[in-house]
């Protein structure tokens, strides 16, 4: 969907990994509705996870020799190791966290000022080097997903870079080990239904009212404000905000959260926001569609058994 709001004539994807290729991202990639091609490029030195270092070469590379006029890459924690150094490579200076495109893809609008304000960046003539495309990162959260089925692009394999090679053999880093926490909630970052809790939970002996709310609305994703993640009550991955995860749910609850300005910059889209609070001037309530004033210790357990009740 990012990618049609730049009017482009031809849209690749790229999907790269080790010597057994990824087939099965390349497939489904190749399902996807307005993609016109897949390119896979398979390689030793790009097996999972791919490093940024080699990424980036190959990136460049093959950005630069197909003639393409934008390369769009998600804002997550591995896009922005990728996209910076691929850019650099091209001397171009990205354009990051773009939430729309105007001007058919020559102006970009990005949020600053932790979300309370929109920018439109544009590049200036000459800043990029003739043959090279534009580098853009995007908030996913920003645009509507496409159906997972409706197209048939092809899939072409592409030859691995001289830059990738010379990557591969100067490589500083290499990657060790990841620690994942599995879980049967739904990803934080595309769940329809996410409940967070802040600070006003006292303790992390209380987050189970969190749980207990996200497991009556049919097993809801769990997130947390910076306040309480500093406080020790959860997990650094839980932390939603400008400095954690940002999301942008069909339904966001907000519990016991003050709606600090860094936080509220990484709910701020969700389509209806809830917020429980007994501060009746927290600045939560400046977001939210529904409040309700009151001690979250009575509230939410309420709250839970009625919505559980109403979808029996």
């Amino acid at each position: 969907a990012g990618a049609a709001g730049l009017g482009a004539a031809r849209v690749d994807v790229l999907v790269m990994g080790g010597d057994a290729g990824a087939e099965g991202d390349a497939s489904a990639a190749a399902k996807l509705p307005g993609v016109d091609k897949v390119v896979t490029l398979s390689h030793s030195a790009l097996s999972s996870p791919v490093q940024p270092e080699t990424g980036a070469a190959a990136l460049a590379a093959l950005a630069a020799s197909g003639g393409y006029s934008h390369v769009v890459c998600a804002s997550t924690s591995w896009g922005k190791g990728l996209l910076p150094r691929a850019a650099a490579l091209a001397g171009v200076q990205p354009v990051t966290d773009v939430v729309r495109f105007d001007e058919g893809g020559d102006a970009f609008v990005r949020p600053i000022y932790a979300g309370n304000a929109l920018e439109t960046v544009r590049y200036a003539q000459g800043a990029v080097p003739e043959g090279q495309p534009k580098y853009i990162s995007v908030r996913t959260t920003a645009f509507e997903a496409v159906p997972a089925e409706g197209g048939a692009a092809g899939v072409e394999a592409a030859a691995g870079p001289a830059e990738l090679e010379a990557a591969a053999e100067e490589q500083a880093s290499e990657f060790v080990s990841a620690e994942t926490s599995a879980g049967e909630r739904p990803d934080l970052g595309t769940a329809s239904v996410v409940v967070s809790g802040g600070r006003g939970l006292k303790s992390g002996d209380n987050f189970h009212l969190v749980e207990e709310l996200a497991d009556a609305l049919g097993g809801a994703a769990v997130g947390a404000s910076r306040a309480a993640v500093d406080a020790g009550f959860c997990a650094n991955d839980m932390q939603v905000g400008q400095t954690g995860k940002i999301v942008a749910p069909d339904l966001y609850v907000a519990v016991g959260i003050s709606g600090a300005i860094q936080h509220v910059a990484g709910m701020k889209d969700s389509k209806v926001v809830v917020a429980i609070n007994k501060d009746g001037e927290a600045p939560i309530f400046e977001v939210a569609d529904y409040g309700l004033k009151a001690d979250l210790f009575e509230a939410v357990p309420e709250l839970a058994e009625k919505v559980k009740a109403a979808r029996a």
